[in-house]
């Protein structure tokens, strides 16, 4: 089938027939450059990637890997019946003082892994019956996985690409990922700068998150499916619910209503606990899990925004959906 059909073909993931016009492999050597003055992110930290200096980050010229595996603890969209391939990214870009992956953001636990594996380890999903590739925390490694994606395409690689985001991502970056990327899902964690300032150390992440999810929106789309229904292509938004309302959950869920649309898909979830540094006894208005009103509260507030395509499965499990 010629690139030209693939292309107006739903059924065949974006990046296929960029790969075959040779456009993946131009995207590639202008990602890679960047990785020598790196401003792949916000944090804009200029070190020389390639020579494998690191900065917030704390990843070099390679991509570090925590683990893969077929996922079925995602949204249902996702999983379908037999997982989502999840390649979980070592070290980030943010400092989420209550991360739930502490050992992996922070300590950078994982291995270190070149293109030709990074390929391999999509394969191998494709090849165990994955639904598709769901990049976690794919922010600082963006040229690493175009690098990878390529030798991937080239060996038979046909599935979705998820890009599952803390949406700290730069514009630039994600313009080399338009027309890779099948469904972007960024969690957009907080409203207030201040509060970003406390809990993330990015003092500018609600205007990044901002304009990196409307880039995500305009690239993609609102979510649609398959006839299975599994997730084929389009945005997913997660918010995780926090204590005290700390998030600004009610002027995130009206500012997604009012500018990326009421069909938007969104997943309103319920399973904070304290983790990373929170029980150090710096915060302790976050050192608690959230209680069944606060999230009755955030899920009423969604459906007043006027959201009516919200992901049920993780409260429902949590048994938190109010009636």
């Amino acid at each position: 089938m010629s690139a030209a059909v693939k292309a107006r073909d739903c059924s065949w993931p974006s990046y296929v027939s960029l790969a075959e016009s040779g456009e993946l492999a131009s995207r590639v050597e202008v990602a890679l450059e960047k990785l020598a003055d790196c401003s792949l992110c916000p944090r804009d930290c200029r070190v020389d990637r390639l020579l494998d200096k690191t900065a917030v980050c704390k990843v070099g010229r390679h991509a570090w890997v925590s683990s893969y595996f077929a996922h079925t603890g995602e949204e249902d969209c996702l999983r379908g019946a037999r997982g989502s391939g999840t390649i979980f990214f070592s070290g980030c870009n943010l400092r989420c003082l209550f991360c739930q992956n502490f050992e992996i953001s922070w300590q950078v636990e994982g291995e270190e892994v070149t293109a030709e594996k990074l390929a391999r380890m999509m394969l191998a999903l494709q090849a165990s019956g994955c639904h598709n590739i769901n990049l976690v925390t794919p922010e600082h490694v963006v040229p690493q996985i175009l690098e990878a994606l390529l030798l991937a395409a080239n060996a038979g690689l046909m599935l979705p690409l998820v890009y599952n985001t803390g949406a700290y991502d730069s514009l630039d970056s994600l313009r080399l990922m338009d027309g890779v990327v099948d469904i972007y899902m960024p969690d957009f964690k907080f409203w207030d700068p201040e509060m970003a300032r406390r809990y993330l150390r990015a003092p500018d992440y609600p205007e990044v998150a901002r304009l990196a999810i409307k880039e995500m929106h305009r690239q993609v789309g609102s979510l649609t499916f398959d006839e299975r229904g599994v997730a084929r292509r389009g945005l997913l938004l997660r918010h995780l619910v926090m204590p005290n309302d700390i998030c600004g959950t009610r002027e995130i869920m009206r500012w997604v209503a009012w500018e990326l649309g009421t069909d938007t898909y969104v997943n309103v979830m319920p399973q904070y606990h304290p983790a990373g540094t929170v029980s150090e006894g710096k915060y302790p208005e976050i050192d608690r899990c959230l209680t069944h009103e606060e999230f009755c509260q955030a899920i009423e507030v969604a459906r007043e925004s006027g959201l009516y395509r919200l992901d049920a499965r993780s409260a429902m499990r949590a048994g938190m959906v109010p009636d």
